[in-house]
């Protein structure tokens, strides 16, 4: 989302009674500590295509990193609309979150050097900045995108339930 406080709903028809929006705070710091996202895209016959990636937070939008040649990227190209999800796989406990947007190519060297820092603090993963795309030490080159969510869904689980859903 990029507002610093976008506006929360709950869905009470999937809530506990009484249950209050989750604060987009708690949501936001979810999404900037996470280590593991499923990313959702969509190829060109239509079919759906989900993989597990690492990704950061940074000026509210998350960015992960694809090789040029990989599903993902190919299915971007096609269709840059994209989701991606994480939180845990306990039923009765915890809170998930799924963000909808566009990946949009980032290619600014000093946006790619600060998410390289990030990625290098959050995952012990050294990448290097060259040509407007990310350069690994065995010679791995990626291409990095930005999405910058037009909604995120919260589903909080445990003793009450809640769907939360935060937009502009």
């Amino acid at each position: 989302m990029s507002i610093k406080e976008p506006v929360a709903e709950i869905d009470s028809q999937f809530s506990s009674a009484g249950a209050a929006p989750t604060p987009w705070a708690e949501a936001r710091e979810a999404l900037e500590k996470a280590e593991i996202y499923w990313l959702s895209t969509v190829r060109p016959d239509g079919r759906p295509h989900v993989t597990p990636l690492v990704a950061v937070w940074l000026d509210d939008a998350l960015y992960f990193c694809t090789g040029e040649g990989e599903r993902k990227n190919k299915n971007i190209e096609h269709n840059a609309h994209c989701m991606l999800t994480t939180g845990c796989n306990s039923f009765k406990e915890g809170l998930d979150l799924v963000a909808e947007g566009e990946a949009v190519r980032v290619k600014d060297e000093t946006t790619l050097q600060r998410l390289a820092s990030l990625w290098e603090s959050k995952y012990d993963w050294p990448w290097t900045v060259r040509n407007g795309m990310f350069h690994g030490d065995e010679g791995n080159d990626a291409l990095v995108y930005e999405v910058r969510a037009t909604t995120v869904f919260g589903f909080r689980k445990g003793e009450t339930f809640s769907q939360t859903r935060w937009r502009p």
